[in-house]
């Protein structure tokens, strides 16, 4: 058996982190294979697609819930600017416990779902009520898991239902592969670049080849907070990687998520000798000088020593990419650190809540009847 992430699989296995460590290490080659699936079904997917996207005044959504939410936020910036219209990201949580403030009657509106398992109980239910409150709604489905309640609900609803491959369906607690192949799809969707993506996927096996002792010296640190800092695309990372932390450390570390020009206003107040700061660089020139800024501010505090600035020049060989294509290599960093920081704590990173406060597919939500 192979090992993932420089540790065997017997050691993985005793420390309850083997899937985590191989649906992390999976991601370059799944990628691959996301593109093909979504290369295979192109021409029914842009006959579904096309006339929705011909509708005047069209309102996008993207959705999901905890890191499915997070696709929606990390790729919404770029498709607003590649699409050249709004797309927004909203997440079903959201769309479930306020839909009345979310949803509008008379706008035509495209529902992008995202889910693991598609048996989230807001999932579903946001599915439903959009479709309840919305005359003219539309509903593409991308989920990991073909027997899920979402998937098995397009069935029905006349909705369009893409499904990644199947080692995507993490089984593991965090979603790491599942959340990095519903954000590639979407993209190769509404936005494609293959030499984008094959250029993500190399600076992803460089990372993974040259840069693993780094970031398990760096877990290794003792810190007991954390700030992950991005702007555009790069805040979507950001916050799921703080999510990521947060998770695999069973709560044990503060996490926090903000924009380098947001940090200064309340946030950076947290900072001091146990925070370390990992700042995800943009390689936009002028969105960088806000990052490289703060950075060397952060630096001249001295408030604390354990600041990493990511970046192409450092991680990935001067691979150039663009920012929502890099936050692929900057998400499996994070994920890495994560995982990494859970074995330090002697936590268990495929279940790292074994007593059962939080769930891999969320539990004891009350879906209520909305009446408009």
């Amino acid at each position: 058996m192979n090992n993932y992430l420089n540790i065997t699989p017997s050691q993985l296995n005793e420390n309850n982190g083997y899937w985590t460590a191989k649906e992390i290490c999976q991601q370059p080659d799944t990628w691959g294979k996301v593109a093909d699936i979504v290369q295979g079904q192109k021409s029914d997917i842009d006959a579904w697609l096309a006339p929705i996207l011909a509708k005047k005044e069209l309102r996008i959504i993207l959705t999901g819930a905890g890191t499915s939410a997070y696709v929606g936020e990390t790729i919404a910036p770029s498709l607003t600017q590649t699409m050249g219209r709004p797309i927004e990201a909203i997440s079903t949580t959201d769309l479930v416990g306020n839909p009345q403030q979310y949803l509008l009657k008379n706008v035509p509106t495209l529902l992008i779902s995202y889910a693991r398992s598609g048996n989230s109980p807001e999932s579903v239910a946001a599915l439903k009520i959009a479709s309840q409150l919305v005359n003219d709604c539309f509903h593409l489905i991308i989920t990991c898991n073909e027997n899920g309640e979402l998937a098995l609900l397009s069935k029905s609803s006349g909705s369009f239902c893409l499904l990644m491959p199947k080692e995507t369906l993490d089984q593991s607690f965090a979603m790491t592969s599942s959340f990095t192949s519903m954000m590639i799809s979407t993209l190769l969707i509404l936005s494609p670049d293959h030499e984008q993506l094959n250029r993500a996927i190399t600076a992803t096996r460089y990372l993974l080849t040259n840069h693993l002792d780094d970031i398990y010296n760096q877990a290794q640190i003792p810190f007991n907070r954390i700030a992950f800092l991005g702007s555009g695309s790069l805040n979507g990372i950001a916050t799921e990687a703080a999510l990521k932390m947060l998770e695999l450390t069973a709560g044990e570390i503060d996490c926090h998520a903000e924009t380098p020009l947001g940090f200064r206003h309340g946030p950076k107040s947290m900072v001091n000798e146990q925070t370390m700061l990992i700042l995800l660089e943009s390689n936009h020139p002028y969105s960088k000088k806000y990052d490289r800024d703060l950075a060397a501010e952060l630096v001249k505090d001295q408030k604390t020593l354990h600041i990493y600035t990511l970046n192409i020049e450092k991680l990935f060989n001067k691979i150039q990419l663009e920012d929502v294509w890099l936050s692929l290599p900057y998400m499996v960093y994070c994920q890495i650190l994560s995982f990494y920081k859970s074995l330090a704590l002697n936590i268990t990173p495929d279940n790292p809540c074994p007593s059962g406060e939080v769930n891999r597919v969320v539990q004891g939500v009350t879906i209520h009847t909305f009446e408009d």
